[in-house]
């Protein structure tokens, strides 16, 4: 078992803990905050479970279907799992605006409403680092996007304490209210985590690369030109394509030689990728 399974393991104990802790407590007082809260850890879960088995699947080697590899098994998780947070938003407000209309803000807080909230803040914070650590290092978008989730959690969890407190002074509607926010922050998020998946799952260039690979292309002497640069990415991987223009008069062991070199090169600077180059006599 890689690094990136060993996290996104973890992930599944956490969230599931998180999730039952949550729904117990929210059921026993009744709050909204908190019941979105348990719903938001759900997801996250299902979310969990989904990064596990993309990372599990991603890594498996290119074969005579997929001749890029599986890498877009994690883009496409990464987008179901941004879907599955636009559930969760629609659902909360529409949870709380009903509260508000119908004046039903019946909340009993206790002392594990704070708990449960504080001890969820800790394990998110934990879980988002270490996600994002190996997110990082293994430049996983299933992971970023599992890392984001408890990142969200952090902040709705935030929300919902403030509630907490309001209510516990007698002003019930902040319970609410705070679901709301929490709702706005996991939309907000999602959204850009959405984007991102779409754009790779339609091989936008990433943003930056081009200009990268541009100018490592410039610094070789031995280049007279080059066209038809091509960027895609597919998981953890950038597969990079360019048509390069060089002396007329090199034999073919020179040309390979500068190919290598091109391609070693590029790949200082742009970890994890595969390059295509072709070489043409420069007239």
């Amino acid at each position: 078992m890689n690094s990136k399974q060993k996290v996104a393991l973890s992930s599944i104990f956490a969230g599931f803990t998180l999730t039952l802790f949550k729904f117990i407590v929210g059921i026993l007082t009744a709050s909204l905050g908190i019941l979105s809260e348990a719903l938001h850890s759900l997801l996250d879960l299902v979310a969990a479970i989904i990064t596990y088995v993309s990372v599990s699947l991603s890594d498996k080697p290119a074969d005579s279907d997929h001749n890029y590899g599986h890498g877009k098994i994690e883009n496409l998780s990464a987008f179901l799992e941004s879907i599955l947070l636009f559930v969760t938003s629609g659902w909360i407000i529409y949870e709380a605006v009903s509260r508000i209309v119908t004046n039903n803000f019946h909340v009993e807080v206790t002392v594990w409403s704070y708990i449960v909230v504080i001890t969820s803040m800790i394990i998110d914070f934990s879980r988002s680092r270490q996600l994002f650590k190996v997110a990082k290092q293994q430049n996983s978008q299933a992971l970023e996007a599992d890392a984001i989730h408890f990142s969200t959690d952090i902040l709705s969890s935030a929300c919902v304490l403030l509630g907490l407190i309001f209510a516990n002074f007698g002003y019930h509607k902040a319970d609410a209210i705070a679901a709301i926010c929490v709702a706005i922050i996991i939309f907000y998020i999602s959204y850009g985590m959405c984007k991102k998946a779409i754009d790779v799952l339609l091989d936008k260039v990433p943003t930056g690369v081009t200009e990268i690979v541009e100018d490592r292309l410039k610094l070789n002497k031995n280049i007279r030109y080059y066209h038809d640069l091509k960027i895609r990415t597919s998981g953890a991987y950038t597969f990079i394509d360019v048509n390069v223009h060089l002396q007329p008069d090199l034999n073919l062991k020179d040309i390979h030689s500068l190919c290598d070199d091109i391609d070693a090169q590029i790949k200082k600077v742009i970890p994890q990728c595969d390059v295509t180059v072709h070489a043409e006599p420069d007239e």
